[in-house]
């Protein structure tokens, strides 16, 4: 239920509009010190009510080009192991060869190959998306919330993201009933420029 982590800065496209004459280009860390950051799921329970959870420790950066934002980049690696879902014996189970195998895959990743601008601050985000041991091709809907200087002397970005991803996919078989097979991912990322 990873869904990637995915990493979302692909707004940086979205930088190459009018509207965006102070374009802030550069390369960009996630803000893991500040935590203002998360990667969300959301997964249906037996089709009665929604699960809620989050991966506590990712890092990553974006790369902003002004010029051509087509050529801008994602990276982004999650710890598996870091699920939560506020249920100490389930996150156990998601953290089992059931679910994400986090012994053997500790690292989810993403890491984009096309970013196409969609909209005045809305792009699509398509990389190669590794999650126990499958990597596939995702694509994830993303927006630029805002960028400018914070408070204590840096300058940064703030990017969301979604995407559905199907377990099986990545060899995530664990029969849940057919209303689980999907999860949404929701990631949120400020980062700051370096």
């Amino acid at each position: 239920m990873l869904k990637h982590r995915i990493l979302i800065p692909l707004l940086a496209v979205l930088l190459s509009t009018p509207a965006f004459a102070d374009k802030p280009g550069g390369t960009y860390q996630f803000d893991t010190e500040g935590q203002h950051q998360f990667i969300l799921f959301k997964i249906s329970h037996l089709g009665y009510s929604w699960l809620y959870g989050n991966f506590n420790e990712f890092t990553g950066s974006f790369t902003v080009d002004e010029e051509n934002p087509e050529n801008s980049k994602v990276r982004a690696e999650i710890q598996t192991a870091s699920i939560d879902s506020n249920h100490a014996e389930r996150d156990k189970h998601l953290r089992s060869d059931d679910f994400l195998d986090v012994s053997e895959y500790p690292t989810a990743t993403f890491e984009s190959t096309r970013i196409e601008q969609t909209g005045e601050r809305t792009a699509r985000i398509t990389g190669d998306f590794t999650l126990h041991g499958v990597t596939k091709p995702v694509t994830l809907d993303a927006k630029m919330i805002g960028y400018g200087d914070d408070p204590w002397g840096g300058y940064r970005m703030g990017l969301e993201a979604s995407t559905t991803l199907k377990l099986a996919d990545f060899g995530i078989t664990k029969d849940l009933g057919p209303a689980s097979e999907t999860v949404e991912i929701i990631i949120s990322v400020e980062g700051v420029r370096q």
